[in-house]
């Protein structure tokens, strides 16, 4: 498919912006004609970006729509005369986060495809009044891959398949899998994530970028397709850590709609401004030694002799120890779930026709394109929970916060006294699998960051085969910025990694495909 004729489809799709007889304009359309008034500085910006998404999203498939009104964004930018680091920069927004004018937000399902709401989250408020244009909505794993066991990441009915700059046949793992591959891809620097388990740090980790999931509470969720009341949270997904301390700042504040954040203005600070000094000198680090492996042992080796090399004392850690029972998470998701969604849906325009949970599980099982891939069993577990009130949700609530909360994350830091927790986040891409899903070989201790609702940071730390992966800096309730820190300081120490080839596979690489044929007996 061509640049245009993408352009023109995914418009379609989602922008309502034209009539099924009228297509929409092409890409270039939304940086307008040559031969105008000298453009500002936010206008070039924007065509350099759009033009490295018409090169390069129709191999990665990580946009589903760009944003018609771009290039108004940008000249007004402009011609504001605003200071600051974020002032023109344009940022990618995960298509479950609502932004006024013509895009719907669909959580990729067909059931939003009409869910034009013209309304703002409030954490693109923010974003706009940092100077940002929003070049438009990626593409996630449908439902923020809360439908099925047996699902695709980075798969959506409404954006099709998401695929992984550094092997196109690899998974860019999700549910934040645009977002990830666009920054990866070089489209963008900023990008916005969401994430209730694994749903920023994965993707980040898998595309070698950085992921922060923030303390939930410290980012709005008003206006967001919700799973979690719990563990939902937006964050930025950046090239590098000071963009993603950039981008907190910008994003991070209290919200009245979301009580949550009742908190988070007195908590919030400038991440980015604090990150000059950074270092880890004298800092102690509890290497998760129970949550490592999965293939990324060299690339862990390699990331704490920088660590060491730098000053910081590095813990091992063997056992995560305390309760031997995990909590029954997932209950408590699908129970929060079904309340977040039919009370999110009741929000949306009178296009949306699915008001209810029941509702999009009846739809889907109508559209032969839903549930052709895989199915809805979570879903359908869903439905059948019994509300916020029901005592064994309670008690798996809170038994899920004390285990990985105090019992957990806030236990291992007294214990072995140390500053924060590390170890890699999550293995390196699996292969795309239609046939059986994702096949995950296996990831870190980020579910503990999840549940106990604090901050997770993943930052490269080298290559498996070609492949990225991440270091997980995870610590306290509110210890955001010197997570920040800490990653910042391992950042700058690690030095520059190697940029994605965009391979049809990692079998193609050439230190690999030779390897692979029968060799030439003398």
């Amino acid at each position: 498919m061509t640049s245009t004729r993408f352009a023109a489809a995914m418009l379609l799709l989602l922008a309502g912006c034209a009539s099924a007889q009228t297509p929409p304009p092409p890409l270039s359309a939304l940086v307008g004609p040559h031969g105008l008034a000298v453009p500002g500085p936010a206008e070039v910006r924007l065509r350099e970006t759009v033009a490295r998404a018409e090169a390069i999203d129709p191999r990665v498939n990580a946009i589903v729509a760009l944003d018609p009104t771009a290039r108004d964004q940008a000249r007004n930018v402009d011609l504001r005369a605003l200071n600051g680091r974020l002032v023109g920069q344009p940022i990618l927004i995960k298509d479950n986060i609502e932004t006024a004018g013509p895009l719907s937000t669909t959580a990729g399902s067909m059931a939003l495809i009409d869910n034009l709401t013209n309304r703002d989250a409030p954490i693109v408020t923010r974003l706009r009044e940092a100077g940002m244009v929003t070049l438009g909505k990626t593409n996630l794993s449908e439902w923020a891959n809360i439908r099925d066991n047996s699902s695709i990441s980075g798969w959506s009915a409404v954006g099709g398949q998401t695929r992984n700059p550094f092997a196109l046949d690899r998974n860019p793992c999700g549910s934040s899998s645009g977002s990830g591959a666009a920054v990866a891809a070089g489209i963008v620097d900023y990008a916005i994530g969401t994430e209730t388990n694994g749903s920023i740090t994965c993707p980040a980790s898998v595309n070698g970028i950085v992921g922060m999931k923030p303390s939930v509470g410290l980012v709005s969720r008003t206006h967001i397709v919700p799973i979690s009341v719990t563990q939902d949270t937006a964050g930025p997904m950046t090239r590098t850590v000071r963009q993603a301390a950039e981008l907190l700042t910008a994003i991070a504040g209290s919200d009245p709609a979301d009580p949550a954040t009742a908190e988070a203005d007195r908590r919030k600070t400038d991440y980015a401004a604090a990150l000059d000094g950074a270092s880890l000198k004298g800092k102690r680090l509890g290497l998760m030694r129970f949550a490592s492996g999965f293939g990324t042992d060299a690339a862990l080796a390699q990331a704490l002799a920088v660590l060491r090399a730098q000053g910081a004392e590095i813990v091992d850690i063997k056992e995560l120890g305390g309760a031997k029972e995990r909590p029954k998470q997932l209950e408590v998701l699908l129970t929060e779930f079904k309340v977040g969604l039919n009370a999110y849906l009741a929000t949306t325009p009178p296009s949306v026709t699915t008001r209810t949970l029941a509702d999009v599980i009846a739809f889907n099982k109508a559209n032969t394109r839903e549930l052709a891939l895989f199915g809805q069993d979570l879903f359908e577990q869903a439905e059948k929970t019994k509300g916020l009130d029901d005592p064994e949700y309670r008690k798996a609530r809170d038994d899920g916060i004390s285990y990985a909360g105090v019992n957990g994350i806030d236990r291992l830091l007294k214990q072995y006294k140390v500053d924060a927790l590390i170890g890699p986040t999550v293995s390196a891409a699996w292969p795309i699998d239609a046939v059986h899903g994702d096949q995950y070989p296996g990831g870190g201790a980020g579910y503990l960051a999840a549940i106990a609702g604090y901050p997770h940071l993943t930052v490269p730390m080298g290559q498996v085969k070609g492949l990225p992966v991440g270091l997980s800096f995870i610590g306290p309730k509110w210890s955001d910025g010197m997570l920040l820190g800490l990653g910042h300081a391992f950042e700058q120490a690690r030095g520059p990694l190697p940029a994605p080839r965009f391979l049809p596979s990692v079998e193609q690489a050439p230190e690999i495909a030779p390897l692979l044929e029968k060799p030439v007996r003398p």
